[in-house]
């Protein structure tokens, strides 16, 4: 039953979606599969509400350029071309060899050779889709496995391109033809890929700095959309796809300041056009053949993952690396990718493959997609379970991380807030040679930063995907040094919940906010105007000749005190309205006081959440004076608590006795 009218139909699509996703979470089952789960269920295919799905995959072909424009971001050229022999050498290899082993496999079987060339190309590619969006969310993107796997996958999408002009003129092309339709191809692709960087490296830099000065969030999303876009329009009208456009925009602006910032403006368009996608590629299966053809579509995924797995990490391994960096690297790659399912329509529409056929491609990259899910989320286990029977446990690597340590992203400090506080615990991590990381929002403190190579971006620490992407999980020390206080609470809120266990230092104007920084999470927090006394306070006990050791002492015991000593201060007409903060009251036992004529201990202070830090009688000041000390009249005690409390306990200590 066909959905009448757009809305209705894009109501009940999201509707679905949040439902599914929200019941796959609370079974901990990855959404990617509730998403194809919400295409098949709302395709043509079954029965009940039919989505239509001509607007959807117009619409889903963005997740996929959102996505490698996000990609790009993590991605600069200096570390592609550090990578190039991995990435040139390895994804050639892989993409090669997997398309011509299961050409083989299936030819010899009686498979034809066009026939056989085309579910090869299939199999062959891998989902930077499933494997960049898993990876992210178990924090193994910047290891060294998750970089190789996502930068194999990348290749892959860039081989698409010759696929995508070889097999819709496969059978009826002469050879001259495919040759010069691949020659015009890699020329369009070079072509691209200079004007897109020339263009990014002069111009959008500085196009960021103007936007960003502007404090607009909303102006500086749209930059980015339009950037991304933009991209994506100039490789689609040189007849390549968009994705390939995104990621080379992705890639110039990675290497700009404003890169995370960018990725958390991308993000939610990102993630919301991903789940169309799936959708999308839900919709073309048909649940009706699983009977027919569910053997040997479970027969081709067992057989894409196996091929896959093995060829990887015998191609990984023989490049140097670890057997288990390989394996683990060989379980991310083994799943099939939605660039198959672009060169699988166009087999379709060249009348290559016939329906049955391409529906048994589908379901088997489809079942690859499902199965490699949970292969790439417990990569580890797997490898260490596997490598350590093949060989022993002593061969199995704990080499998580491939060239972190020099982006300072391996036991490193992330400073928040750039300013004056933090560029002074930069100097000393600096000076100890502790790799550090900044984050600022103040566009041209980060612009002058970065020409003298300090590693500070444009950022806001507020974002929990920020945090993960300044290697927060990696970090020794998390450092809130702004004045923001709102911020540093939500920034607080995110590193408590995705590290409990990593120390949090947080600088803040004054003693006000102390206990809630303290309550959401703060491991130490250091009041600026405090620390300033304390410093002050030691120069004029150092020139007064009083020895170092007694002052060292002095300020050592404060700070483990919480700076009670100066925190005991007497407010004026301005401090009127902090009625939660501390501070000192001196109380005057008048005549007629009920506290004249009795103990000290039995005013019980305590009651107020107040202390007694000093007695004053006759001009002499008593620190500490003994509970059983009688008072007198005229007597003044000075008195330490909040405001409320402290004008409670006043009127109890001047009211007049009653008299019956």
């Amino acid at each position: 039953m066909l959905l009448d009218g757009t809305l209705i139909q894009l109501l009940f699509l999201l509707g679905f979606m949040v439902f599914m996703v929200m019941l796959f979470q609370r079974a901990h089952i990855p959404a990617s599969i509730a998403y194809l789960l919400v295409g098949v269920l709302l395709g043509a295919h079954t029965a009940g509400p039919v989505i239509s799905e001509g607007y959807i995959h117009k619409i889903a072909e963005f997740g996929i350029v959102f996505l490698l424009f996000t990609i790009g971001l993590r991605f600069s050229w200096q570390q592609i071309y550090q990578l190039r022999h991995t990435i040139l050498g390895l994804g050639t290899a892989q993409v090669g060899l997997t398309t011509l082993l299961v050409a083989l496999l299936l030819w010899a079987i009686g498979v034809s050779p066009v026939v056989a060339f085309v579910i090869g190309a299939v199999f062959a590619q891998s989902s930077t889709t499933i494997i960049s969006k898993q990876l992210l969310e178990q924090g193994e993107d910047q290891s060294r496995h998750g970089r190789l796997g996502i930068s194999l996958s990348v290749f892959q999408d860039i081989t698409a391109v010759p696929f995508i002009i070889v097999i819709p003129v496969l059978g009826v092309a002469m050879a001259q033809d495919i040759a010069s339709s691949l020659g015009m191809a890699l020329f369009k692709a070079v072509l691209a890929t200079a004007l897109v960087v020339l263009v990014g490296r002069y111009l959008l830099r500085h196009l960021f700095h103007r936007v960003s000065s502007s404090d607009s969030a909303e102006l500086f999303t749209l930059t980015v959309l339009l950037v991304c876009l933009a991209a994506a329009w100039l490789t689609q009208s040189l007849g390549l796809s968009m994705a390939f456009g995104a990621f080379l925009a992705g890639m110039v602006m990675g290497e700009t300041e404003f890169k995370l910032q960018v990725e958390a403006a991308i993000r939610p368009f990102r993630d919301v056009l991903l789940g169309i996608f799936f959708v999308s590629i839900g919709m073309l299966l048909d649940p009706m053949l699983l009977p027919q053809i569910g053997h040997i579509a479970l027969a081709g995924a067992l057989l894409l993952l196996l091929i896959k797995i093995v060829l990887v990490t015998a191609l990984v391994l023989a490049s140097g690396v670890a057997l288990e960096t390989a394996f683990r690297t060989g379980l991310i790659l083994a799943v099939g990718g939605e660039f198959g399912f672009a060169l699988l329509a166009l087999a379709l529409e060249g009348g290559t493959l016939d329906s049955r056929s391409s529906q048994i491609i589908l379901t088997s990259v489809l079942l690859s997609m499902m199965l490699a899910v949970f292969l790439i989320r417990y990569n580890l286990q797997l490898s260490r379970f596997l490598v350590g029977r093949w060989v022993g446990q002593a061969a199995v690597s704990s080499e998580p991380f491939d060239d972190i340590e020099q982006h300072g992203l391996q036991q490193h400090v992330v400073i928040a807030g750039f300013g004056r506080i933090g560029q002074g615990v930069a100097q000393f991590l600096q000076k100890e040679q502790v790799p550090y990381i900044g984050l600022d929002l103040d566009a041209a403190r980060v612009k002058n930063a970065r020409l003298a190579d300090v590693p500070v971006f444009y950022a806001d620490s507020t974002d929990a995907d920020t945090l993960m992407a300044a290697g927060l999980s990696q970090a020794r020390l998390l450092v809130i040094s702004h004045e923001d206080l709102s911020a540093a609470l939500i920034t607080l809120r995110h590193a408590r919940k995705l590290y409990p266990d990593l120390p949090v230092i947080v600088r803040t104007r004054d003693e006000t906010h102390v206990a809630e920084l303290r309550q959401a999470g703060a491991t130490e927090v250091i009041p600026e105007t405090i620390e300033a006394g304390m410093m002050l306070t030691s120069h004029v006990l150092l020139m007064l000749n009083v020895p170092a050791r007694r002052v060292n002492q002095l300020v050592q015991e404060q700070r483990l005190n919480r700076y009670q000593l100066l925190r005991q201060q007497f407010r004026g007409s301005a401090d009127l309205l902090k009625t939660q903060q501390e501070q000192l009251k001196a109380v005057l036992l008048a005549e007629g006081s009920p506290a004249i004529g009795q103990p000290l201990q039995t005013l019980d202070l305590a009651q107020f959440g107040i202390q007694l830090t000093e007695l004053v009688r006759a001009h002499n000041r008593i620190a500490q004076p003994s509970l059983d000390l009688v008072l007198q009249e005229n007597d003044v005690l000075v008195l330490f608590g909040s405001m409320e409390a402290l004008e409670q306990a006043s009127l109890l200590l001047t009211h007049r006795l009653a008299v019956d």
